[in-house]
């Protein structure tokens, strides 16, 4: 299986984008501390080096894929097939988000650039001719009896909103990253498959789902974004490491058993941890990478690593 697993809590401000790297031993995983990640070009680079010397899965939480409804309007075989030309000829304005609803088309499919009284969900299903919002959710983003709804891709406005990252981890990361020889799952094949040869695989994560994995779900009178609430996971993460097999380095003792320090970034590094809780999960057969038989998810729509 994979050598090294990189997770990366991403985000358009490039101080909130933090990871954390996990290593195979002979008897199981040794976690690095949560380091704030490079410039985009240098983390391509980086992720080049590693691949060249073994097998490594790399975590990102922001969707890697579309909707169906709109990948079979676009002419392409597939998602990874389409993300190779968006932002070159007919697709060249592909990353630039549309500012008025005239803009709004296949090649331009994003919406609104910055909120503006008027601006509607209606504008964008128009626009990119499907019949209801919901045609612009992927499966793995609706609602189910394990969670609320997800935000659509191609919708930028409120604060649950993934567009803006996505297209930053699209262009940034992904499309460079593949155009050197990358491979995307679930599309290029199941984690088994990718995992027999060497290179870069590149997946989605979500890290809130991973909370419960080691019995830290923030409580209605808790938050994420305060420290003291962070350290009270402490206990429960050093438990699920210790049952698993998992050694955590000095430093990242030191982060954990700190609540991941008082800056407003120790939730962005908080989350770099959580998702390489789920990678590791999933990688060792304790979690199925995809639960659910949805056959779009190979051509267009992606999945969640371990939904």
């Amino acid at each position: 299986m994979f050598d090294h697993l990189i997770h990366a809590d991403w985000s358009m401000d490039e101080r909130k984008r933090w990871m954390t790297m996990a290593t195979r031993l002979s008897d199981g995983w040794l976690i690095d501390s949560a380091f704030k990640a490079d410039s985009p070009s240098v983390f391509v680079q980086q992720l080049a080096e590693i691949g060249r010397n073994g097998r490594v899965l790399v975590g990102f939480d922001f969707p890697i894929g579309v909707p169906s409804a709109y990948g079979v309007q676009t002419g392409f075989a597939d998602f990874p097939a389409a993300l190779r030309d968006f932002g070159e000829g007919d697709w060249s304005d592909f990353f630039r988000v549309a500012d008025t609803p005239s803009e709004i088309s296949l090649q331009r499919p994003f919406y609104p650039r910055i909120s503006r009284k008027g601006s509607t969900r209606t504008d964008l299903t128009t626009g990119l001719g499907v019949l209801t919002f919901a045609d612009l959710l992927r499966k793995c983003e609706r609602r189910t009896e394990h969670g609320p709804e997800g935000c659509a891709l191609f919708w930028t406005l409120g604060g649950n909103q993934v567009g803006k990252a996505a297209l930053n981890g699209w262009h940034g990361v992904i499309r460079p990253a593949m155009l050197d020889g990358a491979l995307l799952w679930p599309f290029d094949g199941t984690l088994a498959d990718l995992s027999r040869r060497a290179g870069v695989v590149l997946a989605e994560t979500y890290p809130a789902e991973a909370y419960a994995i080691f019995e830290g779900r923030f409580l209605r009178r808790e938050s994420k974004s305060q420290q003291a609430d962070r350290l009270g996971k402490a206990p429960s993460i050093h438990r699920w490491a210790n049952t698993n097999s998992v050694q955590l380095s000095p430093s990242l003792i030191a982060q954990i058993d700190a609540g991941f320090g008082p800056r407003k970034t120790g939730e962005d590094a908080f989350d770099a941890f959580a998702g390489m809780v789920k990678m590791i999960e999933v990688v060792e057969g304790r979690r199925k990478e995809m639960s659910y038989p949805w056959p779009e998810a190979n051509v267009w729509e992606g999945w969640i690593l371990g939904r």
